[in-house]
């Protein structure tokens, strides 16, 4: 019973980490459907996050960003929102580690495509503000493939086989199965 009990606890371990990695990866949701735009600042004082807010409250960049499918995800003091919205922090921390950065002290903005590739847009210490129109670019640049990239459609019965399930009239019910012979030993 210990070896049991000790081969469960050693398995649940084990596989634990993987079933929650796959079930809190932001990006990982976004792939196909949107673009996703991270921005990670030392502070939510950050020019560059400060400069993108701002640019986000005028309508015609909010169209242009909507217009390109894409979702601006942000980290600061290891608080993390997307779109204006608090993540919680599990989720942040697993954004943080599926982009796979290491350690550094500046800001930096990463595109990930559609297709899952990633873009480093900046990666510095300046304390420059990024202009949005250079995201834009940037959006507008990727390769063709990446663009023509969807989301799988979910798999849907196709309406003749409900139509002929409907209109056939019930079979005959099945003979039971005969039970199985007993092992001889």
């Amino acid at each position: 019973m210990l070896v049991r009990s000790l081969t469960l606890a050693t398995l649940l371990a084990v596989a634990g980490p993987l079933f929650a990695a796959d079930s809190d990866a932001p990006l990982a949701k976004e792939l196909g459907k949107a673009r996703p735009l991270v921005v990670i600042a030392p502070s939510s004082a950050d020019p560059t996050l400060r400069g993108l807010n701002k640019a986000l409250e005028d309508p015609a960049t909010q169209a242009a960003f909507k217009e390109r499918n894409l979702v601006l995800y942000s980290v600061a003091n290891m608080m993390g929102k997307r779109e204006d919205k608090n993540l919680e922090q599990q989720t942040t921390m697993a954004l943080i580690r599926e982009l796979k950065l290491g350690a550094s002290k500046g800001t930096k903005v990463i595109l990930v495509g559609k297709d899952g590739e990633r873009h480093m847009l900046k990666d510095d210490e300046s304390g420059e503000a990024m202009d949005p129109q250079a995201i834009l670019k940037a959006v507008d640049d990727l390769p063709a493939s990446e663009k023509a990239v969807t989301a799988p459609e979910p798999v849907v019965a196709a309406p003749a086989a409900q139509a002929k399930a409907k209109d056939s009239k019930p079979g005959k019910p099945a003979k039971p199965a005969t039970p199985p012979k007993p092992l001889e030993d």
